[in-house]
Formats: C-alpha cells, structure tokens, sequence
C-alpha cells in the first residue's frame, strides 16, 4: 500500500491501481491520521479537525462510518472479524500503521533528514523532491490542521530544493578543483580530463542557476537560496552575472526590509571580487576579507540577528556566549564588560531558553564586576547589573539568586536614572520587569513599567524597546482581563516590528489572539470552544520555528487545559501532550479526567510551589481546582491564600497568551470548599 499526500490525496496499490477511497471526509480522515506520522489521534481530536466550525449531534458516529470503509477499502481481502492491520483503533482514537517509506510525506521528511548528514543522499533527495505533484493535501478543505501540516512541508520542501542545490554545486566545484591523480607522465591526459571535469562542473551549474532563478523569484527572502544562485553563476563561469544576483538580493533586503545581507552573502561578494573560489561551506564564525571579527563586533551581529528569530536567534545566543568567553581569556574585564552588555536585547518571557546558557552569562557578569569592583565606571556596572537581571530568568533560579537578581535590577536602575542614559535605563528596567514576578497579582506594577518603558523608547528612537514596551503592557491588559486594550497594544506592537524587522512580534501577537478567542468561547455569539482550540494549535506551529524553546514548552498543553476548564469539560489526556515544566500541576487533572482519584489526591499532595513566572496564577489556580474536586480543602485554602492578590486577574494571562478565567471564579472555589468542609457538607461540583 501506498499512500499520497504531496498533491491530492491518494492511496494505491503495490501494482500500482488505485483505491477508491470514499468522498472527501473519507480522505481527510486519511489525511489527518497520515499527518499524526503513526501516532494515535484520539477520537475526539479528529472530531475537532474534521468539525471545527460546528460538529453535528453524532460526529463520533460519523467518524467511525468513515473509519469502517477505509478499513475495507485500505485491506479489501482482511477476512471477517480480524483485526486490521492499517488502520487500528488504539486506546480513545485511531492510528495509521503504515512503514514510513510507503508515505511519500514521510519519505520526503526522512530523505531530506539523511540528505542533511549524508552529501551521498543527493540522488536519492532529488527522488523525493520529484513526488511533490502541488501543495500538500491540496484537495483538503483549509481547516487549521491541514493548513499546519501544509505550511510545515513547503517549509520542508523549500529548505530540500536548496539543500540539493547546495551539494550538488560542491560536488561540481570538487569536481572543478581537482583532477585525476597523474603522474609526471600522464600529465596531458590528466590536462584533458580535468578540462572536461570542469565542462560538465559548468554546465551542471548552469542547470542549477535556471532552477535557482525561479527559486529566488518566487522566495525573494530567502538569503541562503541568493547564496546558491551565485554560486552557481560563478561556476558556471558568469563572474557578473553573479555578483550583479548579490546586489540584487542587497536591494531587495535593503529597501524592503532596512536589512543588510547576511554573513553568507557578504563574504561570496568578497570571493568573487577577489577572485577567490566561493565553493565551500560557510565557516562557523563569522568572518571578513582580511581576518576574523572581534569579540565587540561579534556581539553587534548577534545582536542584530537575534531579532530574526529562528536559528538565527540560536546562533546569535551561542556567538555571544563564545564572545564573552573569548573577552574573558584576554584578561581585559573592562573589555569583557563591554562586550557583555553590549547584547541588550529586550527580553520578555521569565523562562530562558537554553537555562546552562543564561547561567553561564550571568556567571561570566558576576565574575567580571567582581574583578572591575567598586571603582567599575557606572556605566559598565549598571550594564553588567541589568544583563544579571534580564538573564535571571525567575523559572530557572533558586530564590537565593532571585533575590541577587532583584538587588541587580535595582541597582541597575538606579545607575541608568543617575548617568540619564535612555537606552541603559530602558535595558535596565527591562530587568526590573523580569524581576517583578516575587508573588500573584503584580500586572498593575509591571504595566507601570511597560509604560515607562514605551515612553522612554518613543522620546528617544529606541524601536527594540518601543516593541518590548507595547508588549509588555499587552500582558499586563491581558492579565487584567482588558481584551480591548491589550488589542490595542498587539496591533502597535506589530507595527513597531515592521520598522525593526522582528517576526517573533508577531508570533507573539498570534498567541494573545488565541487566548482573546478562548475568553471569547464562553460568551454568546463569539467563537466556538473548537474554533478557540484552532487558534492555539495555529499559535503553537507559528512558535515551533521561533527559536524559543522556553516558551513553547508545555505551553499548548496548558492553553488547551485552560480552554476546557473555561467550558467545565475534564482535562485532555492526549499521550502525545508534552505538558513540560507544567506538568506537575496538569497531572492531578489529567489523571481525574482517567477515573484514577486515588492518585489524583497524591500528585496533588507531591505539588511544590509553582516558580515566580508568568504563569504563576494559573498553575496556583490549578491546584485550587484539583483541591476542590478531590476534596481538600486544606490545600485549596493555600493555593488560594498565594493568590489573593490577584483576585482582579485573570490565571495564566499574565503572559497575554492563554487564560483560565478570572482568579476570582478559584478563589470562590476555595472559600465553597472550606465552607462545605466546616459544614461537613460536599465540597463544590464547580467544573466536575
């Protein structure tokens, strides 16, 4: 049996004859288990897929009809009352059993996984490339799922069609570069050889700058494919036509998008203006005609690139941390400070990243103040003292270093308010807001800082930081339940990015839509619980690529807990949900959902505290809930005592991007609790 999804969807036979696979529900249940890549999609996760606007009465129903004749059609000879061996129904839903090679999706991903470690892939790359017959499932209706799974693989496709095109032309320049081994007597025929060597190099070349033309007229953006396309100009022999592609690419980025090319782009301008051979892999670290960057300049790129998101945001971390190294071991800490705090890009979320990483800059801070002492300048110590704020991200921090974080941000401020140095303040009380996490119920103080923020960013043409600002006051709005406001906000915000070339802005402004759609869902006339479920799952692909790990983990799972809690319904007990750091609060849920209230009560009695972060409400929240339905007062009562502070809030919207409700709706929970344990009544059937 194979299955295909790159073009329509099809099914066919060893032989090739194909499948009748039913109408078009019949396909897109086929689809959407194709998309799960052999991983069991419960039941009612299908019925959210195929009915996102509005299941009917008996979806589940439905769905199994359309199940049954897949079955026969899929395994027509499976005799009766055997199980199948393709589609399987497994634990609350359905899988496809199918081997990943007879999947044209699967083969293309895993082809184009080995092609990136194996150049000996190339042919086999060029194959799968060749099953692409249009846009994946394209002949599926435009629901979230399938337009993920879409946007996913062209993304795929489009990174594969360069990959190919990158070894293939080292292939052709080895070839060009070096002819057969001959000796002293075999030198002609050796001449001869490398002479045709070079004229297949060329006219391979010439192929792949055809190909490579199209590719940049369709895809303007994508520098690495700019790259390629003079490459393969220069190969083939057409020294101006391939730097007249660089500049063409240097206009496009610099007139649309205010960038300058990238590393990659610069240095093939030099190859080729040099007469130097540009066939090889870029280096590793960044370099110029004439030696490497300094550890200074090499902050400035990482700086600048950090705000691309992506792989860019990942390597520009890594470069700064290898430049501060580097700093360090030529023994100059003044030098060392400056490269330090020259990365002061804003930064918005309490949970880092690479958390080794933020530990090792905050180290590396802590080390060089120690050295500079208390002659340091002011200047350098209140930008060593704001990057030990910013990078003591409250998640990731014992409460000892908390509170040597929060003394810093101080410190940090009130050096940046003596020097009145705009930029230095607003990098300082950028800290301040990373710092202001201590217990619930803080959104009206760190929305006073959001504002000072914004104000000092806007007098004084600091655009990363008019960004932070608006962002920063769009969390707060959210946490106060202010949907207008904090609308307002995103669509500034989004604005802003426009002028400093910051995708994650809206990546960011994605997920606040999500969270406004899911406090929507309970009110008449706004979306469905299904339609606000989309959102998030649209939300979560769109940060999959954003190069923060720290804030996608577990987050999705949280949303869509927050989501049914919102319409009283049990939690989600999908297997594949990785709850990440959240999971401890998610699991007395997760497991009463199960029918399992014994355990339920014990991983309620192991809960810690939750960290001092942006979702500190909604994880509190979530023991006060667990607390009530299993009974214990004692422990909602605790929960709920954190969380009088923020009764005007809303759990979890502190970040702007998912919500439980209000706090107040829990804090009543626990006052019904004790009140019915008092009174040796029942506790609340609130969310049951």
């Amino acid at each position: 049996m194979r299955i295909d999804v790159l073009g329509s969807v099809r099914a066919r036979r060893d032989d090739g004859t194909p499948v009748e696979l039913g109408g078009p529900r019949h396909r897109e249940v086929l689809a959407r288990l194709v998309a799960a890549g052999g991983r069991m999609v419960p039941t009612d996760t299908l019925v959210d897929d195929l009915w996102a606007d509005h299941p009917p009465p008996r979806a589940v129903g439905a769905l199994r009809t359309f199940v049954g004749a897949l079955r026969r059609a899929l395994e027509p000879d499976r005799p009766p009352r055997t199980p199948p061996r393709l589609l399987v129904t497994e634990g609350p839903g359905y899988a496809l059993r199918l081997p990943r090679a007879d999947v044209d999706a699967h083969r293309f991903e895993d082809t184009l996984a080995r092609a990136r470690h194996d150049p000996a892939a190339a042919p086999d790359l060029t194959a799968a490339l060749a099953d692409w017959r249009g846009p994946a499932y394209a002949d599926l209706p435009d629901r979230p799922w399938a337009r993920r799974e879409r946007t996913r693989l062209e993304e795929l496709r489009l990174d594969g069609l360069e990959l190919r095109a990158r070894l293939l032309l080292d292939a052709a320049g080895a070839r060009e570069r070096t002819g057969p081994a001959a000796g002293r007597a075999a030198e002609l025929a050796a001449g001869r050889a490398a002479e045709l060597a070079a004229g297949r190099a060329a006219g391979r070349a010439a192929e792949l700058a055809a190909e490579l033309g199209a590719h940049v007229d369709e895809h303007p953006w994508r520098e690495p494919a700019w790259a390629l396309l003079a490459r393969a100009l220069h190969l083939a022999g057409r020294q101006a036509d391939a730097l007249a592609a660089l500049r063409r690419a240097r206009t496009l980025l610099g007139e649309r998008l205010g960038l300058d090319p990238g590393a990659e782009l610069q240095r093939l301008e030099a190859d080729i203006l040099t007469g130097a051979t540009p066939y090889g892999q870029p280096p590793a670290a960044w370099s110029v005609p004439g030696g490497r960057l300094g550890p200074r300049t090499t902050v400035d790129l990482a700086r600048t690139l950090s705000l691309a998101g992506g792989d860019a945001l990942l390597q520009a971390r890594r470069d700064r941390l290898a430049a501060i190294h580097a700093a360090e071991r030529a023994g100059d800490p003044a030098l060392t400070a400056r490269v330090i705090g020259a990365y002061d890009v804003p930064a918005l979320w309490s949970r880092a990243d690479d958390a080794e990483q933020s530990r090792a800059v905050v180290e590396a801070a802590e080390r060089t103040l120690a050295t500079l002492g208390p002659d340091a300048p002011d200047a350098l110590a209140a930008r060593l003292l704001a990057t030990v704020a910013v990078e003591s991200r409250s998640a990731d921090q014992t409460p000892q270093r908390l509170r040597r974080a929060g003394r810093a941000a101080r410190r940090a401020e009130e050096l940046a308010r003596r020097l009145g140095d705009p930029a230095l303040l607003a990098f300082a009380l950028n800290g301040v807001f990373l710092q202001s996490f201590g217990r619930p119920g803080l959104a009206p103080e760190r929305d006073r800082t959001g504002a000072e923020i914004l104000d000092l960013a806007t007098r004084h043409d600091l655009p990363q930081f008019a960004v932070l600002g608006r962002l920063v006051r769009l969390q707060s709005a959210s946490a106060l339940g202010d949907l207008e406001a904090a609308a307002a906000h995103a669509r500034a915000a989004e604005r802003l990015a426009t002028t400093v070339e910051a995708p994650l802005v809206g990546v960011l402004t994605g997920w606040f839509r999500a969270r406004a759609a899911a406090e929507l869902s309970t009110r008449p006339g706004g979306p469905t619980a299904a339609e606000a479920a989309a959102r998030y799952r649209e939300a979560d692909a769109a940060l999959r690529t954003a190069g923060m790990p720290g804030l996608r983990r577990g987050l999705l799972p949280l949303a869509l807990l927050g989501l049914r809690l919102l319409h009283g319904r049990p939690a989600p007990v999908d297997p594949r949900l990785d709850w990440g750091p959240y999971l401890p609060w998610a699991r007395p849920h997760v497991l009463l959902a199960q029918g399992r209230r014994a355990e339920a009560a014990d991983a309620l009695a192991a809960l810690p505290d939750p960290p001092p972060d942006h979702l500190q409400e909604a994880l509190w929240c979530l023991t006060v809930r667990a607390a009530a339905r299993l009974e214990r007062p004692a422990a909602a009562a605790r929960a709920a005592g954190a969380l009088r502070g923020a009764r005007a809030e809303h759990a979890g919207a502190a970040g702007g991007l998912l919500t439980l409700g209000p706090v107040a709706g829990y804090l009543d929970e626990a006052d019904e609790a004790a009140e019915a344990a008092a009174s040796g009544g029942i506790g609340p059937r609130r969310g049951r």
